[in-house]
């Protein structure tokens, strides 16, 4: 009986061992395709900032901020970016074919492996790694005191550099000093949401809106003008929301997203929108900037999933909010 058992026990021993050696001799796993990691940008409705990339490379800006488009579109343009700033195609390759998405520098700055490339991220918590923290800008300062390790520029990346106020306050310090090694990639979904002084340091680019966002759908258009309406008379809209399932999240996060269009439109000064047009008329910077923040809350709240929250009451403190504001 004691040779069974243990002949019993040393057979699973046997097999993770070996699955152990074969896991530690398999082949590494391929970086991610540069070409899927921009792949976003490229799309035909960002050819003009795309243009506009290459144009300023051949003397590029301390500190870009892309703004509009997607989360996705916005972090594949600096991904291409960083790219562009460190292609290794030979000097005889034409402007417009680089980056070339090929050599050693384009694979690891687009599969954000390059040493060169530092990616803050302000969604992530403050105590995570990589994340937008008043620690990790500090800790960056003491980087940018050095020559790039391997490319020919270092590119630091801020995703949703709004977030994160104090951090952001402590990367003004970085920027008063010029770093001509070193490039700086907001990302935003809108300029207003950034520090003002940052916004002046910065070098806009705006893509385009997502073009799931045109036209609204019939189900969104109507909720739409439900909402001009209470903001206009204070009547409506409660009625409306009290329908038990008539409003579940994703139309709610649908409604959002239309309003921030709307309010994009309002600040580049071409409100066509009804509500867009309600904004203009009614509300002064100060209050758009307001109306801004709102309606970030309101779509961080919808995307919690599974979302805690009920969406008809947080549309319902939004429409409030807006009420309140054009008065």
């Amino acid at each position: 009986m004691a040779n069974d058992t243990s002949s019993t026990t040393a057979a699973p021993r046997r097999g993770r061992a070996a699955a152990a050696a074969s896991a530690a001799t398999a082949a590494p796993a391929p970086p991610p395709d540069p070409r899927e990691a921009v792949a976003p940008l490229l799309d035909p409705r960002h050819r003009r900032t795309v243009g506009h990339l290459h144009a300023l490379a051949a003397s590029p800006p301390q500190v870009v901020l892309a703004e509009g488009g997607t989360a996705a579109e916005r972090m594949a343009l600096a991904l291409y970016w960083a790219a562009l700033l460190n292609c290794e195609s030979p000097e005889d390759v034409p402007d417009d074919a680089r980056p070339c998405l090929s050599c050693p520098s384009c694979v690891r700055m687009a599969g954000g492996g390059h040493r060169d490339l530092v990616v803050l991220d302000g969604n992530k918590p403050s105590a995570e790694e990589g994340s937008f923290s008043i620690e990790n800008v500090r800790a960056l300062r003491g980087l940018l005191g050095e020559p790039p390790r391997e490319g020919r520029r270092r590119v630091v990346v801020l995703v949703d550099a709004h977030t994160r106020v104090e951090a952001a306050n402590g990367l003004l310090k970085s920027l008063e000093e010029p770093r001509p090694t070193t490039c700086f990639v907001l990302l935003a979904p809108q300029r207003e949401r950034l520090l003002p002084t940052l916004v002046s340091r910065s070098f806009v680019l705006t893509l385009a809106w997502p073009t799931d966002a045109l036209p609204p759908s019939p189900a969104v258009r109507d909720w739409l003008d439900a909402l001009v309406e209470f903001i206009q008379t204070g009547g409506g809209w409660m009625e409306r929301t009290s329908r038990k399932g008539d409003l579940d999240a994703p139309l709610a996060a649908a409604v959002v997203l239309h309003c921030q269009r709307a309010l994009a439109d309002v600040l580049a000064g071409r409100a066509a929108d009804p509500l867009g047009r309600l904004l203009a008329e009614r509300m002064d910077p100060a209050r758009l900037r307001r109306c801004d923040e709102a309606l970030a809350a309101v779509q961080e709240a919808l995307s919690l999933s599974p979302s805690p929250v009920n969406p008809a009451l947080v549309m319902d403190w939004l429409a409030t909010r807006l009420f309140l504001g054009v008065r």
